[in-house]
């Protein structure tokens, strides 16, 4: 008897450890508008930019700001409204972190800038490419620290809303960015192409 009550405390117990096994989960930006969602990958290669993101993000930052440019087949821009003397007084201006394998392809997420020459980014304010050739004369002169999989038809719909002639939207495009968590398994259900570093 006291055999078999060990047993069954033995069973228990590793039922136990593995029901515990904790299932590991990826930060994840969520831009959710009227026009809909958008997914995007946060770049650990741009660790600067992804913690400023996520720290913004969290802050509930951009969530009375708007997408106040927006170009078909260039990008649309959202976050800090550009200003005639820059970025130069904010005290949100981030290093470049420039990489060989980020690009400026369909859905890459960069970070805006003024003609700094140092080509600090404005931490403030964020772009997405939505042009489906890229955009390659851009690479190394602003970075880029995410990438949209999920929501390109929405890219597409912000994109194609009418402007005025400064390329700002005449509807107010309205931002909620949160941060969200998604697993492995989630983010190649919502289709998340690329391997997992």
């Amino acid at each position: 008897m006291k055999k078999l009550f060990m047993l069954l405390a033995l069973l228990v117990s590793i039922s136990c450890s593995t029901s515990k096994k904790e299932v590991k989960t990826y930060q994840v930006g969520q831009i959710t508008t009227s026009k809909g969602e958008l997914l995007f990958w946060l770049s650990d290669k741009t660790p600067l930019h992804k913690a400023s993101f996520i720290k913004l993000a969290n802050a509930n930052y951009w969530d009375s700001l708007t997408f106040n440019r927006v170009i078909k087949n260039f990008v649309i821009q959202g976050g800090c409204p550009d200003r005639p003397e820059g970025f130069s007084d904010s005290p949100y201006l981030l290093k470049p972190e420039f990489t060989e394998s980020l690009k400026h392809i369909y859905g890459a997420v960069g970070a805006g800038r003024d003609d700094n020459p140092e080509k600090l980014s404005a931490e403030c304010q964020f772009y997405i490419v939505n042009n489906k050739n890229g955009i390659p004369r851009l690479d190394g002169d602003y970075t880029i620290f995410g990438q949209v999989f999920k929501g390109l038809d929405v890219l597409d719909a912000i994109a194609s809303v009418e402007t005025d002639s400064l390329d700002v939207p005449l509807t107010n495009l309205t931002l909620d960015v949160t941060i969200i968590s998604l697993t492995e398994k989630e983010l190649k259900e919502y289709g998340y192409p690329l391997e997992l570093p």
